[in-house]
This record gives C-alpha cells, sequence and structure tokens, in this order.
C-alpha cells in the first residue's frame, strides 16, 4: 500500500466496531450511538447515519421552563432531539472533545450547550440561573440529570476536575464551567474588582461559587455568549 494513497487514508480512518455498547468514542470528538429505540441529542449534532432511523426535535422550553426567559435562550443549545430506531447514529458538536459517563444512581448538572446526548433512562429537567439571565445567552441554563444510563457531553479541549471540600470553596467562571454533582448548588457572585483586567462590557466579573462536598468540571477555554442587547 503506496503512502498517502486513499487506500491507506481509509484504512487509517474508517469506522471500527469497539464493541464498547450503546456509547462508544468512535474518536476523541466523534460520538458512534449504537441505536435501538431512542436517544436525546443535541439538535443538530447528527453528522452521519446508517440505518432506519427518525429525528424530532423538541425545544428544551417545552420541557417546564416559563416562557418569560425565552428570549435569553438562544442557539442550538436550547433545544434537544430524539433519535428512533435502529442504526448507528454519529454525534459531534463543533469538534469539542467528548467525554461518556456511565450514571449509576447518579446525579450531575451540565452546562446546556454542552450536554450531547443521554440515553430514555435518565430523569433531566432544566435549571435556569436567574442572576446571569439577560446578561449570557447562551449558558445561562443547566441540565440536571439523574438516574441510571449512559450521558455525554462536551468540552473545549481536556476537562479538569476540581473537588470541592468543606471549608475549600472553588471558584470558577461560568463560560469555562462544564459540569458539577448533583448535590451541589451553586451560588453566583460578582466581583467588581476584575471589571479593569476583563474589559467586557458588563462591568462586572460574573463567577460561580461551590461549597460543599463534591466536584466541579471545567474546560481550558471560555464559552462567551453575550447577550448583545447588554452594555
Amino acid at each position: 500500500m503506496s503512502r498517502y494513497s486513499i487506500e491507506e487514508f481509509i484504512k487509517q480512518t474508517e469506522q471500527v466496531d469497539k464493541g464498547e455498547g450503546f456509547f462508544e468514542l468512535e474518536t476523541p470528538r466523534m460520538l458512534e450511538v449504537n441505536l435501538d429505540g431512542q436517544v436525546w441529542a443535541k439538535a443538530g449534532s447528527m453528522v452521519a447515519y446508517h440505518g432506519e432511523m427518525k429525528f424530532v426535535r423538541e425545544g428544551i422550553l417545552e420541557h417546564g421552563l416559563g416562557t418569560a426567559f425565552k428570549k435569553a435562550l438562544t442557539g442550538e443549545g436550547a433545544s434537544l432531539m430524539k433519535a428512533n430506531g435502529r442504526g448507528k447514529l454519529y454525534l459531534a458538536d463543533s469538534g469539542k472533545k467528548i467525554v461518556i459517563l456511565k450514571l449509576q444512581n447518579d446525579s450531575i448538572f451540565i452546562n446546556g450547550n454542552d450536554l450531547l446526548a443521554f440515553e430514555p433512562s435518565i430523569k433531566w429537567k432544566i435549571k435556569l440561573m436567574k442572576r446571569i439571565a439577560g446578561m449570557m445567552a447562551g449558558g445561562l441554563f443547566n441540565v440536571f440529570c439523574e438516574g441510571t444510563g449512559m450521558i455525554a457531553f462536551t468540552t473545549h479541549y481536556e476537562p479538569l476536575t476540581l473537588r470541592v471540600t468543606p471549608g475549600q470553596p472553588v471558584i470558577t467562571d461560568p463560560n469555562a464551567t462544564v459540569a458539577w454533582s448533583g448535590n451541589l448548588q451553586p451560588v453566583i457572585q460578582t466581583d467588581i474588582s476584575f471589571k479593569t483586567f476583563l474589559g467586557r462590557g458588563s462591568g462586572e466579573s460574573i463567577q460561580m461559587r461551590f461549597e460543599g462536598d463534591g466536584f466541579v468540571v471545567v474546560q481550558p477555554y471560555e464559552e462567551v455568549y453575550m447577550n448583545s442587547k447588554q452594555g
């Protein structure tokens, strides 16, 4: 086989069954779903599939969120889709790294913009961060997932998990915060002293403060979704 030939390229990049089950990481940035029934996925995340499938888009706002915040929620992160059928489904989100977790009667919060897919056995509900509604248009809501089943979320580059212990709170930037353990309830705080360094129109640094016993997942990247109407 000659170097750089089509045959060599196909051999190096073709899909390979790994036998890992419902979710497989086909590459670090491509999720394979071995579908036989239903899966929830982020709207717009399908890149390919084969088999017989139907896709139904469902606005996340229809899942128990008040209409008062509809204008604040924008972008693909505000919607999920259901895929029903049998076959192989391939999901990705802007080339972000994919993390797979198997929840076993566990719970976790995931930033609504970073949730990629989850099994229908997972119970989920929306949690809105009211303090920053209107200031951040894409990352202001989170999805609380609990139960037993597979879940996949995305991060820009490699994630870092920080332990939260009693008396040792962790403060994060909401734009870099991906997920946290389901028993933690972050408090939104502002730090005016940071505005000189940030140079943002909002004038304040919005921070998330985690206290208790758990963990927080952050990424080395700030997903900034500032509302254009804000100064």
